[in-house]
């Protein structure tokens, strides 16, 4: 059984950082297409960014310039870096994986961005 699992949420003040990880279990990052979602209150899920099985990135407008997505392989894990965060980046960020076994979601980290 192939299981996701997010983690560093927190709440940080507009400007700030944070660096969400996503941990895989059951498959290999290498296989997969990892994607990050967001979902805030009363809002549609979004796409915020994936990194392909080959390493290619792509972004939301929203975040372009201020989020950087990665893996490590040999950790089995992708990492998004979060920087200049505002408070509409306030949302659950959720973790996906699509491969050739299907597809997974975590459980989700809260990311709050307030003074």
């Amino acid at each position: 059984q192939v299981q996701v699992v997010e983690s560093g949420g927190g709440l940080v003040q507009p400007g700030g950082s944070l660096r969400l990880s996503c941990a895989l279990s059951g498959s290999i990052i290498r296989i997969n297409t990892m994607y990050w979602y967001r979902q805030a209150p009363g809002k549609e899920r979004e796409l915020v960014a994936f990194i392909t099985s080959s390493g290619s990135t792509n972004y939301v407008d929203s975040v372009k310039g201020r989020f950087t997505v990665s893996k490590d392989n040999t950790k089995n894990a992708v990492y998004l870096q979060m920087n200049s965060l505002k408070p509409e980046d306030t949302a659950i960020y959720y973790c996906r994986r699509i491969g050739p076994s299907g597809a997974s979601w975590g459980q989700g980290t809260q990311v709050t961005v307030s003074s």
